[in-house]
This record gives structure tokens, C-alpha cells and sequence, in this order.
């Protein structure tokens, strides 16, 4: 049975009058099963409530900000004081200084950091800082990968000018002879590669950076001075407690973060190397609230959790667990299920399921069992889910199998998909 959603409902009827589309974003009508909740009341530890008071295990962690729980009472509260002190001022509080000083202890080969609000600001000052830095200006992007929402590499360019999404070459994920051929194209103008610390596109299989590629990647920025960036907005600290290809043995220029290093709080930052500091000191990028000091004490707190804990080695081993146990399941219900991506970031997709019609029903049965997972976007686990959760989750997953299999010969297209399926 799906679950009742009368207020949520309500709520999309208000929303369609003052807002474009009645959503925008990740969240934009059409994008998730017509049962899923758009709205939600609150949020705590590794599970949300909808306005419709429903309870679900979510494995979406607000699509990866939530990494050590929901409404964590330690970082809440460090949030909270430094509120009370002073929050949003005329410059900044002292925690710039201890944040930048902290992240760049962390982050090997970082030597300074420029605090945001969202990922799409770090990436644009990393691309803004290696064209600085070279005097080009050129990029080259893996395709399908997501850098953000801004005009020069949204994925839906409705809006942007040809102009501004010019001077882009792009390679394929893990394809050392595409990403030279790119290069080649290039030319003299190369300013930078932009690297996605996995292939974490929507819609297909993920796939871990082979450690060659990302070593070329490495060497032809350096034979052609164009700077390297890591795009960690997505994977930061959930894979590793350094940039993410620093486990490959490779060292970016540059690299983005974001998402859930002040687990949820709104802060992003740009860390970089001692070469690229003089030309991040030349652009001119600021933003009224982009010395707020309360989401940077709400992040010296996580990356004290991050240092002082084994969060990571939790979250591996519990995604270990779903993984295998899904595995399992899904055999013995006779379905194709393919798990790719970390452990701590997977995703989900069917096998002969080109337009997904077989992963709406399945999610859908999911959220009917109070469990709430995306049917082509990659998921998140975070520190505050148990045993007990991932036992919920497998439990779920076996009777949603049973309900794919009995329905797969009368399921219908997802016709609402077709635009980014195409």
C-alpha cells in the first residue's frame, strides 16, 4: 500500500502556484515516484519524517550532507553557540582561521582554503583560479560527470549562453586514450582537468578511478601546466579523510568540498596548493554570507568526529553488509541487480531496465516499507545507522524484489524520465 500523503499533496498544490514548476532541483516534480514525499517535518540520527508523518530510514542523507546523523547534538550545539556570539557580521570570526588551518592539516596537498556556501562555488572558483593561474582557458570535463549547476556546466543548459559554456573538451571516465586525445584538443589553452574522485554519473553504472587514469591525469597536467582538480563536493569524507585520490597516490592542485563537512550545515570550501596561491589570491569571489561563522564551528566539531572516531570504517562495514545482503536477496528472488560505486555511496539500477520502470516500482515499494532509497541517483550512508538499520533495509528489500517480479510483465515505461534518459 502506498503510504497516505494527503499534507505533501497540499503542499505541491501551494507550491505550484509561487514556485516554477511547483520544485526545482533534485527535488523537481517527475524526478522520483509519484508517491514520494517532497516535503518532510524532520529529521533525526539516519531517519526522516514526511509531512505526513511517516517514518523512513533514509539513505539519501539529504543527498549527501548528512554524515554523521541528523540534528547531531554536539555539532548542533556547536552551531547554536556561535550563533549566539555572532553568526553572519560585517567579516569574519576567528573560526575562518582555525577551519582553514584544520583542513589544510587534513587535506595533504592542500596549503590554503576559500570558505562558500555550495559545491557549485567551489568548483567555479577552482575553475576561476587555474584560468588565473594560466593564462587559459580551456577545461576538460569526464562526460556526464556533475561539477554543479552553474551555466558553465550545468546539465540541463536551458538558459546558458553558448558562450558561457564554451572552451569545454571532454574525455570518458577511466579512458586514458580519450583523456589524451582530449588533451590534444586542447592545445596550448589547457587551464585545467577537472577529475570526479569516482564516476558518479546519474542514470548509470559508477565506477572507482583506476589507479592508471588517475596517474596520467596527473602527468599531463603537469607536462602541460594546466592545474588538477578533484571535484570532492560528493565523495569528501566518505571515502577517505583526505581528498579522495589521495588513496591513488595521486595529489590534485586543487580540489572542491562541500556537502558534509559541517554535516549539513551550509559552508563549501576550495582547498589548494602552494602554486596555485597567487592566482586564488588575484580572482575576485565573495558572498554575503560566505563568513558566516556558525556553519564553521558546526564544522570544526564534525572534523574533530572525523579525526577522533572510526566513522568511515563503520560506514564501510555496514555498506559491506547491505551490499551483500541485497546481493543475496535479489538472487534468490531471480532479479538482476547491479550495486556499483563505494560501499558508503551505492547505487542501485536493474538489469533490462532502460527506462527504469522496474527501479520506480521497487523504490516505491521501499518507501511503502518505510525505507527511503533513489532509483537512479547514487546514496549515501552515514555514521548514525546501526546493524539494526541495514537488517531493516534487507528486510525491505526482500519483499519490494518479490513485489518486482510478480508486477515486471505488466510494468508500463516511465514516460515522465524520457527527457534525461534520452
Amino acid at each position: 500500500m502506498p503510504l497516505s500523503n494527503s499534507q505533501d499533496r497540499q503542499l505541491r498544490e501551494r507550491a505550484a502556484a509561487v514556485i516554477p514548476g511547483g520544485m526545482y532541483g533534485h527535488q523537481s516534480t517527475g524526478l522520483l515516484p509519484d508517491d514520494y514525499p517532497q516535503f518532510f517535518a524532520k529529521a533525526k540520527g539516519a531517519r526522516l519524517w514526511d509531512v505526513d508523518g511517516h517514518e523512513l530510514l533514509d539513505f539519501m542523507c539529504a543527498y549527501g550532507p548528512n554524515l554523521m546523523g541528523y540534528a547531531d547534538e554536539s555539532i548542533d550545539a556547536a552551531y547554536v553557540s556561535r550563533m549566539r556570539q555572532g553568526d553572519t557580521m560585517t567579516g569574519p570570526s576567528a573560526l575562518i582561521v582555525e577551519l582553514a588551518e584544520t583542513m589544510t592539516a587534513m587535506v595533504t596537498h592542500a596549503d590554503w582554503a576559500i570558505f562558500c556556501k555550495n559545491g557549485g562555488d567551489a568548483t567555479q572558483i577552482a575553475l576561476m583560479t587555474a584560468r588565473a593561474h594560466t593564462g587559459r582557458k580551456t577545461v576538460i570535463l569526464a562526460k556526464g560527470a556533475y561539477h554543479g549547476a552553474l551555466p558553465w556546466c550545468t546539465p540541463r543548459p536551458t538558459g546558458a549562453t553558448p558562450e558561457e559554456r564554451a572552451n569545454r573538451f571532454f574525455c570518458d571516465y577511466n579512458d586514458i586514450a580519450s583523456l589524451e586525445a582530449a588533451v590534444a584538443a586542447a592545445g596550448d589553452d589547457l587551464a585545467a582537468i577537472f577529475a570526479a574522485p569516482v564516476k558518479h554519473d546519474a542514470f548509470v553504472d559508477q565506477a572507482l578511478p583506476d589507479p592508471a587514469y588517475a596517474r596520467r591525469t596527473r602527468e599531463l597536467c603537469d607536462q602541460t601546466g594546466a592545474l588538477l582538480v578533484v571535484d570532492d563536493v560528493r565523495a569528501g569524507l566518505r571515502i577517505a579523510r583526505d581528498c579522495s585520490w589521495a588513496t591513488l597516490g595521486v595529489q590534485p592542485d586543487l580540489s572542491s568540498w562541500g556537502k558534509c563537512f559541517a554535516n549539513g550545515h551550509p559552508i563549501s570550501a576550495l582547498l589548494g596548493s602552494e602554486k596555485a596561491r597567487k592566482a586564488a589570491s588575484q580572482i575576485y569571489t565573495t558572498g554575503s554570507f560566505w563568513y558566516q561563522a556558525a556553519p564553521m564551528a558546526a564544522a570544526l566539531e564534525t572534523l574533530k568526529r572525523v579525526r577522533e572516531t572510526d566513522y568511515l570504517e563503520h560506514m564501510e562495514g555496514l555498506g559491506e553488509r547491505l551490499r551483500s545482503g541485497l546481493a543475496e536477496r535479489a538472487a534468490a528472488a531471480g532479479i538482476g541487480l547491479r550495486q556499483t560505486g563505494p560501499v558508503t555511496m551505492p547505487l542501485f539500477l536493474f538489469d533490462d531496465d532502460p527506462d527504469l520502470r522496474q527501479g520506480f516500482l521497487w523504490s516505491s515499494q521501499m518507501l511503502a516499507r518505510g525505507v527511503y532509497v533513489h532509483p537512479w541517483h547514487n546514496m549515501f550512508l552515514c555514521a548514525a545507522m546501526t546493524s539494526a538499520d541495514i537488517d531493516q533495509a534487507l528486510d525491505a528489500a526482500e519483499a519490494s524484489f518479490a513485489v518486482v517480479k510478480a508486477e515486471r510483465p505488466a510494468l508500463g515505461p516511465v514516460a515522465k524520465l524520457s527527457f534525461l534518459l534520452a
